[in-house]
């Protein structure tokens, strides 16, 4: 893997005299969601503590339990103590892409790039600076509480815990296609001609990993570009795959001075693989099974294995189920780090929206239907059916726990009479390959809802979003919260006792809250999945308020309700 690449051409986005580029524009402000911030926050409370070496806070969480007898509710209000450890120095981490030559990996290192050089470039509505806007973590705010005066004030994420860095990342990864990212980025046709031209020496200098392909994995158009492929004869067996990912996480993290390595799945959509009792079904199967090379193992579930014993984070940006139970049973074993799964960047993000707002609103929800074209690589591989139903799974089932909280609306399963899922809306799902559009996806939905007295509403929703544009940002979140859930450390009391004890211990494995970024999102095991966007960010906003030893801020606001 080449090393990171230097600013061998550019000053501040001018080009300087050994460049092939004259300059031509003048150097532009940093935007803000690329600025490093110099804030700095701290609580005044008996119970957060501040170290050089980290920030340590008692938290109450409070929460009722819920116990029904018939047509009998009871409330009991409950009350845990927690204790949070964060180190506070962000370490050099690293990003692995697998798929670094595909669009999304090819405009997530250009990005970087852009704004690390702070390159600017023109279009023709003018002067555009490279900035991390559709980021939640770098270009959105968190409330903290009010002033003096009353008013509210908000900050960004970055004020309140610290975090890598984008622009600090070392980037690196694998993909089937040999291309240098400059050829791989002109291939994608996702960004500026302008931006392309100025940052492809920077780009060439980044080539991708030879990768591992099994064509039945994959679309049959997909062979075309396979010509960067682990070979064959030197790595014959699906262990030797494990072996080979382990031997490069290794020494990508060794050779550019590492704390960190997140590896993150941004490849072709995979076929679902079947879970086979006394195959894959255990850790012990699932390995002894990797050494015969069952078939039933996929690409996303070596590169999986191969970073959970490598204690790399891995993280599942596509929909197929790389993370069989046994593979998330191996991760907590080996207290590894997992996310997952697909990225959530426009249809559905508005789905997880729009179904919560109907559902709460008291409106039903009869039938979605919706419907997709897009033409890069990721519409060329869905085009066919086995990996179509993939992503049609995660993107029919965000609505799922928004329809179960409403009964009112919705009947729930009858068990006497063997039923397994409760009344729901109609929902399809299509994806249709159409080159012209390229990375531009357009999305359209229809919601068919029940309203007073047999009426009807009906909202039809047109979405045309850049995809690759729409994925980097929630790349680099999902990079970001992952580095720095693996410096983050808890203890809590024990049941029956009021104070904390023990040791501190990390997070589990499953990394659920990722969710906020992801269709279908992971969730400890036994635990249900929360698909609405809105409480998936309250959570992420009460998890970093709670490692700085604050309540999460709710909108009663009692001080302008009373007298």
């Amino acid at each position: 893997m080449a090393p990171v690449a230097t600013n061998t051409f550019y000053t501040n986005g001018h080009a300087a005299a050994s460049s092939p580029f004259a300059a031509e524009l003048s150097p532009q402000p940093v935007h803000a969601t690329a600025a490093r911030r110099a804030t700095t926050l701290t609580v005044d409370s008996p119970d957060v503590s501040y170290t050089e070496e980290a920030i340590t806070a008692k938290y109450e969480h409070r929460g009722a339990r819920v116990d029904r007898d018939g047509d009998k509710i009871k409330v009991t209000p409950t009350a845990k103590q927690w204790e949070f450890k964060t180190a506070r120095k962000v370490g050099k981490t690293g990003l692995m892409l697998v798929g670094l030559g595909g669009n999304n990996g090819t405009t997530l290192v250009a990005t970087v790039l852009a704004n690390r050089h702070n390159v600017s470039w023109r279009t023709k509505t003018g002067i555009q600076t490279p900035n991390y806007i559709g980021s939640v973590t770098l270009a959105s705010t968190v409330r903290l509480g009010s002033d003096a005066a009353g008013n509210d004030v908000n900050v960004p994420w970055t004020d309140v815990l610290p975090m890598v860095h984008p622009n600090d990342l070392v980037l690196g990864g694998w993909d089937i296609s040999s291309a240098p990212l400059d050829i791989a980025m002109r291939r994608a046709e996702v960004l500026d001609w302008d931006l392309q031209r100025q940052i492809a020496p920077l780009m060439a200098e980044y080539k991708p990993l030879p990768s591992i392909y099994y064509p039945d994995y994959i679309a049959t158009n997909q062979s075309e570009r396979a010509d960067n492929v682990l070979d064959a004869k030197e790595y014959p067996t699906k262990q030797s795959h494990v072996e080979k990912i382990r031997k490069d996480i290794r020494e990508f993290k060794a050779a550019h001075g590492l704390d960190t390595v997140v590896v993150c799945w941004t490849a072709n959509t995979e076929r679902f693989s079947s879970v086979v009792p006394g195959k894959t079904d255990t850790p012990e199967n699932l390995l002894k099974s990797v050494e015969e090379s069952f078939e039933e193992i996929s690409p996303s579930t070596i590169f999986a294995i191969a970073s959970i014993f490598e204690g790399a984070p891995f993280i599942n940006g596509a929909p197929q189920n790389t993370f069989l139970p046994s593979v998330v049973r191996l991760a907590e074993q080996k207290k590894s780090f997992i996310g997952g799964d697909d990225l959530k960047t426009g249809q559905t993000k508005v789905k997880s929206v729009l179904a919560e707002y109907l559902v709460n609103a008291g409106i039903k929800p009869l039938s979605i239907a919706s419907y997709n074209h897009l033409g890069n690589n990721d519409g060329h591989n869905l085009s066919e059916d086995p990996q179509f139903k993939s992503k049609e799974i995660t993107k029919r089932s965000v609505v799922d726990d928004m329809v179960d909280a409403n009964r009112l609306l919705y009947k729930e399963a009858d068990k006497s009479k063997g039923e397994k899922k409760g009344e729901h809306p109609d929902h399809i799902v299509v994806i249709k390959y159409l080159p012209a559009v390229g990375d531009d996806k357009r999305a359209i939905d229809e919601y068919n809802s029940e309203i007073m007295m047999g009426g009807r509403n009906v909202l039809s929703i047109f979405n045309m979003c850049e995809d690759s544009l729409l994925a980097t940002p929630l790349l680099l979140d999902l990079t970001i919260w992952t580095e720095l859930f693996t410096r983050v450390t808890y203890r809590t009391a024990s049941e029956g006792k009021k104070d904390v004890e023990g040791d501190f211990q990390q997070l589990h494995s499953v990394l659920s809250l990722l969710s906020y970024m992801l269709k279908a999102p992971m969730t400890k095991p036994g635990n249900e999945v929360v698909n609405s966007l809105g409480r998936q960010r309250n959570a992420m906003e009460a998890f970093v308020k709670a490692c700085i030893g604050l309540t999460h801020s709710n909108d009663l606001n009692l001080e302008s309700r009373t007298n």
